[in-house]
């Protein structure tokens, strides 16, 4: 059981540190940023699916295929004319596109939180379901370039720190604490390269 509980700490150790990698890869704009979000996903769907929070490793199985998805969408858009080794330019939604937005997380969260918790010994199923839809929606919009992806994430980053700390996750909570502050610099640096490129 303790061999076990080591292995497991050295997994999220691992998944943790590929995790900082490709958020601040990712605040740079650098494609190298999807291969460490491939290899920390792939450690994170061990971690999560072993304490019971179902919907956050069914989030990992999305990750890896957005992972490959961004990966190829920052690289066959890219402009050879941009400083950055990215590919598409930046975007910004308006605010309907942000209405829709939230109120498909808000309503498949609520959904799927109520089957978790009439059908599964899930763990905090609603706030489990909220933190996964939110990061799918948000993840998309990494993919895509939208340039308040950024203000997403500070809070479903808030709402996963209390869900990793009840299940003693207490490097990804940490891992966690530190994106809320990569994101406040994350979206800094997008909107200097939006207005920039918008100039």
């Amino acid at each position: 059981m303790l061999d076990a509980a080591r292995a497991m700490s050295g997994l999220e150790a691992m998944a943790v540190l590929l995790g900082v990698a490709y958020l601040l890869l990712a605040m740079r704009e650098s494609i190298w940023c999807w291969y460490a979000a491939f290899i920390s996903t792939s450690l994170f769907l061990v971690i999560f699916w072993d304490v019971q929070l179902l919907m956050e490793a069914a989030l990992q199985v999305y990750y890896l295929i957005m992972a490959v998805y961004g990966w190829w969408h920052w690289r066959s858009g890219r402009n050879h004319n941009q400083e950055h080794d990215n590919a598409a330019p930046i975007r910004s939604w308006h605010w309907h596109q942000h209405a829709l937005a939230i109120l498909l997380i808000v309503v498949a969260a609520l959904a799927s939180g109520f089957v978790l918790q009439k059908t599964t010994d899930a763990a905090l199923p609603y706030l489990d379901s909220f933190t996964t839809w939110g990061s799918v929606v948000t993840t998309w919009m990494v993919a895509r370039k939208v340039l308040e992806n950024w203000l997403y994430w500070l809070v479903i980053d808030s709402a996963a720190i209390y869900l990793y700390l009840d299940r003693e996750l207490y490097l990804t909570t940490g891992l966690f604490a530190l994106y809320l502050v990569i994101a406040v610099f994350g979206y800094l640096q997008w909107l200097k390269h939006y207005r920039h490129q918008n100039a």
